[in-house]
């Protein structure tokens, strides 16, 4: 079985000192992208018949995309690009 560090050892690497938007953004990419290779491995294991590796692979993957949506969400709260007089605007149109 292939763990997630594995698949990319630095993953989690000093992710709490990521501030900006756009470190938000890179986070959540890696995690979407661990999430699509951890699929892949599930599919490899289902295909070769071994259960337990992919309900591993599979876990890893929906834990991954969970991280990579909290990810992005912070990404969209922190976000200075609407304000609270932008939303105003938008819900009186």
């Amino acid at each position: 079985m292939t763990n997630e560090h594995d698949l990319d050892p630095e993953i989690h690497e000093d992710e709490e000192e990521y501030e900006s938007l756009a470190d938000y953004h890179r986070i959540a990419a890696l995690h979407y992208s661990q999430a699509a290779k951890h699929h892949s491995l599930a599919a490899d294991a289902d295909d070769q018949g071994h259960e337990e590796s992919r309900n591993s692979h599979v876990f890893l993957a929906y834990r991954h995309k969970l991280v990579a949506n909290q990810y992005a969400e912070m990404a969209v709260i922190e976000s200075d690009e609407l304000t609270d007089d932008d939303s105003e605007e938008i819900e009186a149109a």
